[in-house]
């Protein structure tokens, strides 16, 4: 496994109610609208602390576009099958190609909460690591950030430890971080335990 595999990865995944395809220019005004109406759910996300403006969204669009096309990491933005409207977006990233593991993450849109819709796109991006070849799947979490942590625990992943004051939140404050994962090994029987998907 290496920066190649990331590149021939799919363009686009479908669940039963989710398309999700990479990130491109395109998208600038679903993010920024994502964004801006979720500005009080993001507390815990670096990018987003402050409005985007247009050119702030093209930019991470297309830094995004750029990093999946340059092998580094896998990024999908979700969108309702059936509206169109965007969900969230996700991501495969600080990937270890000797294990090989990687870590997951994903930020939502406030606006779709309730409906199992980051789980369903969660299930999808570890189904996808585990078929290109991934063995372990993290998820670092602020240890504030129940949501968060939740999401993680019903993907299937166990709490591994606490790092305690690890890093300085967007405030200056020290934080704990719990590390939590999945190896490829579990997944017959979490799936076999949660076949449907879960409520956020």
């Amino acid at each position: 496994m290496d920066e190649c595999t990331l590149q021939g990865a799919p363009k686009e995944l479908f669940t039963p109610r989710l398309r999700l395809e990479h990130p491109r220019e395109a998208h600038a005004a679903f993010v920024m609208e994502s964004v801006n109406a979720s500005l009080g759910e993001l507390r815990y996300v670096a990018w987003g602390q402050v409005p985007f403006t247009a050119a702030t969204a093209e930019r991470f669009c297309r830094r995004n576009a750029e990093r999946v096309a340059a092998g580094e990491c896998l990024i999908y933005f979700a969108f309702d099958r059936g509206t169109g409207a965007f969900v969230g977006n996700l991501d495969l990233h600080s990937f270890e190609f000797d294990v090989p593991r990687c870590q997951i993450g994903y930020v939502a849109d406030s606006r779709q909460a309730g409906r199992g819709l980051m789980h369903e796109a969660g299930a999808a991006l570890v189904q996808l690591a585990f078929d290109l070849g991934v063995m372990r799947i993290e998820a670092w979490c602020d240890a504030r950030n129940r949501r968060s942590i939740a999401l993680a625990e019903r993907l299937g992943m166990k709490r591994e430890g606490l790092l305690r004051a690890y890093e300085r939140d967007e405030s200056g404050a020290l934080c704990d971080q719990v590390v939590l994962a999945r190896l490829h090994h579990d997944i017959a029987s979490f799936y076999n335990a949660f076949p449907h998907p879960l409520p956020d």
